[in-house]
């Protein structure tokens, strides 16, 4: 039997860790009314089960290229996975709420070293123009996993006990760590320099402070002192954070790459893509199951073809990216968004289910068109030393997008919902069932905003630019000069 090529146990590796991860999220979040009950607490506690994972990621994602180059990208994500695995255990015995919640804390420190380090050492097992394959392989987990985990969650949850929502990591995380110590070879370290605590203590309190004002306003509202407070001190933060990082030698946080123009453009992009479609998917269930009565279980089934058509889409543009180039595949991507965007509009209260299901399976298409293309142009110009600091940078602007994007769409929802049930008859069920479905329609055209700005930002990538990642002759000549030039250097 052939041995396989270390890329693809690089990708094997990093796939097993990511689907932990992302089944651990979604599998909660179908959980927390029955923990809810079994702690005896209300939502506001059952939120901190949310929060102090999410904080805790926005303290270690920004550190983990320093503690990557450090100590080595293996020994660092073998302890991430070791942390993760630990803290599902602990999760899975807690008695107490607090218990749970600081397990929490904890998964979110091996959670927040785990995806920028394995991103970075599966970069680097594949060469530039062999990335798009490299993106192929974390679509399978970025589309499996979240197709998988409402639905055991809500097995577990009926069928189970609580507990094994989290001691389902456990074999995952076995599986994952046996991998990395038998197959992944620790990486060539550079010296990171001395530790950067007043850049780990502005970018960790920034990040945090920003995500939880962000959260926190599309729950409470925006006009809540706790809200604008935080997002007034994650402004300071962030900015002290900027110049620290400017002006030191070793920074913790290299905001230099961001003058690279494709690296600075793929960051802008990927906020538009995450703002474009996570918007979409926040509003999805809450539609189904607010004003069509769908079951959580059945919403989930309603978004399974999406994830099946985004995972066959990545399959094939993997293989036509390099031909293509980046910037014809993101504005078809961006194009396709908008056309979702405009559809949805189309969705009342008995419009048939097959029609959203068509839709969401188109959208599965556009995400196909935008993930793999965004990621590998991103990082087409970034060499091999300084890819760990540029995939901490990468997945920062990831977690923020994800944040935004949901704020500003449930800020919408919200917003339109008070303005049209003000002005109808609470008694009248129609008139309200109304007023709610214009709610989301306006909401939904927030993904049409993202995917405009998509569009304008698309127009300005350079297929040239991502040459050392195609496949075409003159590509590589490119690539080739590049090299040579800094080995002269």
């Amino acid at each position: 039997m052939r041995r396989l090529e270390y890329k693809w146990l690089v990708g094997i590796t990093f796939v097993l860790a990511l689907i932990m991860q992302i089944l651990d999220v979604t599998i909660l979040n179908v959980a927390l009314a029955t923990l809810g009950r079994e702690f005896d607490v209300d939502a506001a506690a059952l939120q901190w089960i949310l929060t102090g994972y999410m904080i805790s990621l926005a303290v270690f994602i920004p550190s983990s290229g320093w503690i990557a180059d450090r100590f080595g990208s293996k020994r660092t994500f073998q302890a991430a996975v070791v942390i993760f695995t630990f803290a599902s255990v602990l999760c899975g015995v807690s008695t107490e709420m607090w218990h749970l919640i600081a397990a929490r804390v904890l998964q979110g420190v091996g959670g927040g070293m785990l995806v920028p380090v394995g991103q970075a050492m599966l970069f680097r097992a594949f060469p530039p123009n062999e990335r798009a394959k490299a993106g192929a392989v974390l679509s399978i987990p970025i589309t499996v996993a979240p197709m998988l985990g409402p639905v055991l969650g809500g097995l577990l949850v009926e069928y189970a006990n609580w507990r094994w929502i989290f001691f389902i990591n456990v074999p995952v995380g076995a599986l994952a760590l046996l991998f990395t110590v038998l197959f992944l070879k620790e990486e060539a370290r550079r010296d990171p320099g001395r530790f950067d605590l007043p850049g780990f203590v502005l970018a960790g309190a920034g990040l945090a402070t920003l995500l939880y004002g962000l959260d926190q306003g599309a729950q409470l509202g925006w006009g809540e002192p706790q809200v604008w407070l935080s997002l007034i001190a994650a402004v300071l933060l962030i900015s002290g954070l900027v110049w620290r990082e400017l002006t030191v030698r070793a920074p913790m946080l290299d905001l230099r790459l961001l003058t690279d123009r494709l690296f600075r453009s793929g960051n802008l992009l990927l906020l538009c893509q995450t703002g474009a479609m996570f918007g979409v998917l926040f509003l999805i269930p809450l539609y189904l199951q607010n004003l069509r009565g769908v079951s959580p279980m059945h919403a989930g089934l309603v978004l399974m073809p999406q994830a099946i058509t985004m995972l066959l889409t990545t399959q094939v543009i993997s293989r036509i990216y390099g031909r293509v180039g980046p910037k014809r595949l993101i504005l078809a991507g961006f194009a396709v968004q908008v056309v979702i965007g405009i559809g949805l509009q189309l969705q009342g209260v008995d419009t048939s289910l097959w029609f959203l299901v068509a839709l969401l399976a188109v959208q599965g298409v556009a995400m196909g068109l935008l993930m793999t293309p965004v990621q590998t142009a991103t990082f087409a110009r970034i060499s091999g030393p300084s890819m760990g600091q540029a995939s901490s940078m990468f997945n920062v602007s990831r977690q923020v997008a994800t944040a935004l994007g949901t704020a500003i769409v449930a800020t919408v929802l919200v917003v339109l919902t008070e303005r049209g049930t003000s002005t109808v008859d609470p008694a009248a069920a129609g008139q309200v069932a109304a007023a709610h479905l214009g709610a989301y329609h306006g909401a939904f055209l927030v993904s049409v905003v993202f995917a405009g700005l998509g569009l304008l930002l698309g127009l300005r990538v350079r297929d040239a630019d991502a040459a050392a990642s195609l496949d075409t002759p003159v590509a590589k000549a490119r690539q080739g000069e590049r090299e040579r030039s800094e080995t002269v250097r």
